[in-house]
């Protein structure tokens, strides 16, 4: 429920930190108190639509904080947690309005979407007033608290996921059946491919590998003769080593003859033919390494080439032919066995489609069931409420055509408001003040399903008096029993049911300026009397409004 509301130069309201309770909370004021002012403040803060005028003149900017105790399995803490909010504690709604028309929205002091802001806001509160259509309006909404009155959220729940069972079986099949149909039109194109990549035999990598080894055996080519040239120098015709050879020989007679002389020469000669040796070894084993068979080198090519065009030819990457041959075997194969597969899907759709049938008419009888159920209780609401010659009828619509995750049916809430009459769609038939004795009659009839926690009515007694206006207070009081009940009135018959009452009323601002501010006081116990004997008798208060006014609190204690 809403434990605290506070506002900031928001209009008329300056500076307001109101704390509620449960039960049946009133507001109670002169006309242009600022009424409606507390309840703008409420929906700006629920995700409502900003506005640069609601800053108080004169101010940048205004704020609303409205903060939320609610248990744990709450709708609200599951829409939070699916956000990636943080849901422990109360929950925090704060809105920032500037005056510029920028709005600023946090829950729990992380930042959120109005959007988000918006929907959380509409599980924990529902506003509603003489001329607020929101509950009424929308068939799906209709649905919904039909649902809720009757208790039928499991089998709504079973429904919808047969329905998405349905959708995901009916998407396979048409997905499958566009896939045969597509491969049977380009059946030859498909097998004469399947054939030509089944011989080419692509393998992962294979273009790598090939590449590496073509550079390689290119490298190879391009220095072998180099190092031909090289071992022809050292081991042919012209090879220097048999010329030293003969010359170190030669030195070596004759050093005998002049000993010291030629000693050093002859061995660094002898050194020059060792290394020469070690050379010719070298060069011929480099020869040898970099033999290559040219054939090798062209069916290298060749392999390279034809993946390569393979490649051009079906628009993919060379190392994603061997997907792609995968691709089209299984087309092939989806093509040949194509009708056999099409059959099991379909058999598969027919079988999920006759379980939702079933299901969906089943939950639409015990909607039919759940409407008449759901009519008479708003009925037995009417007679006090001054609409002894109303009808409320609850129709419900099955068009198996129509199927969703709903099921089957439309629901529309009907009303006769005369005898003799047409009946028709709520929204059509009924007024405005009429609208808002039904909505009254309908959340009482629903007040422990299907209701958000905080329940707001604004002024939903415009009009009557007397023993409707009675009537009124004690269904809003039967409803606070079960949820949290707040309630803008002019009727003393609803004030005096109240188990807190909140008095508005209008006064200088505390800056000492001209301006004027809204200002809220919970009245205590023996103060509410005045304020509902003025209610009764206007501005001037007399000893019979008081004494009535007593009397009415005593009534209700």
């Amino acid at each position: 429920m809403l434990i605290q509301l506070s506002i900031r130069d928001i209009v008329l309201i300056e500076r307001l930190d109101l704390g509620f309770e449960a039960g049946l909370s009133v507001l109670t004021g002169e006309t242009g108190a600022g009424k409606s002012i507390l309840l703008d403040s409420l929906s700006l803060a629920l995700g409502g639509r900003g506005d640069g005028g609601l800053v108080r003149h004169g101010e940048d900017k205004g704020q609303v904080t409205a903060v939320f105790d609610v248990p744990g399995q709450h709708a609200a803490r599951k829409l939070l947690k699916e956000n990636g909010i943080d849901d422990d504690g109360d929950l925090i709604f704060r809105r920032i309005q500037s005056a510029d028309g920028r709005t600023r929205a946090s829950i729990n002091d992380q930042p959120v979407s109005v959007q988000l802001m918006r929907q959380v806001g509409q599980v924990l509160v529902e506003i509603h007033g003489q001329h607020d259509d929101r509950a009424l309006i929308d068939t799906n909404a209709h649905r919904m608290l039909l649902d809720a009155f009757a208790q039928l959220s499991e089998e709504v729940q079973q429904v919808g996921g047969l329905y998405r069972t349905l959708r995901d079986a009916e998407r396979a099949f048409k997905a499958h059946r566009a896939k045969v149909e597509a491969a049977a039109r380009e059946a030859d194109y498909i097998r004469a491919s399947v054939e030509e990549l089944e011989a080419l035999s692509p393998r992962d990598g294979e273009e790598d590998e090939l590449a590496e080894q073509r550079s390689k055996m290119q490298k190879s080519e391009r220095i072998a003769g180099d190092i031909s040239e090289a071992s022809e120098f050292l081991n042919g015709n012209a090879s220097p080593v048999p010329l030293i050879g003969s010359m170190v020989r030669r030195l070596e007679r004759k050093s005998h003859e002049a000993p010291g002389l030629l000693e050093e020469t002859v061995e660094l000669l002898d050194q020059a033919l060792n290394y020469l040796s070690n050379a010719q070894m070298e060069v011929e084993a480099a020869l040898r390494r970099t033999e290559f068979d040219p054939r090798e080198l062209e069916r290298v090519e060749e392999r390279l080439f034809a993946l390569r065009a393979a490649g051009r030819k079906y628009s993919v990457a060379v190392v994603d032919l061997p997907a792609l041959a995968e691709k089209m075997v299984a087309d092939l194969a989806d093509l040949d066995a194509g009708e056999e597969k099409l059959d099991q899907l379909e058999k598969i759709a027919a079988a999920a489609k006759t379980e939702f049938d079933l299901a969906a008419a089943a939950l639409s009888e015990k909607r039919k069931t759940g409407a008449e159920a759901l009519a008479a209780a708003v009925m037995a609401e009417l007679p006090a409420l001054k609409l002894e010659r109303a009808r409320f009828m609850v129709e419900v619509t099955a068009d198996p055509e129509a199927a969703a995750a709903e099921g089957i049916d439309l629901v529309e809430f009907h009303v006769q408001t005369n005898p003799g009459t047409r009946p028709g769609p709520i929204m059509k038939v009924a007024s405005g003040g009429e609208l808002s004795r039904f909505l009254l009659a309908l959340k009482v009839a629903l007040a422990d399903r299907g209701s958000a926690p905080t329940l707001v009515f604004d002024e939903i007694d415009t009009g009557v008096g007397g023993a409707v206006a009675d009537a009124i207070g004690q269904r809003l009081k039967r409803l606070s029993s079960t949820v949290q009940v707040l309630s803008v009135t002019h009727a003393p018959q609803v004030a005096a049911r109240a188990a807190t009452h909140l008095l508005i009323s209008k006064g200088p601002a505390s800056d000492g300026s001209e301006k004027i501010a809204t200002r809220v006081a919970t009245m205590a116990p023996e103060h509410r009397a005045e304020e509902i004997a003025r209610m009764l008798s206007g501005a001037s208060v007399t000893d019979e409004a008081r004494a009535a006014a007593a009397a009415l609190l005593s009534g209700n204690r």
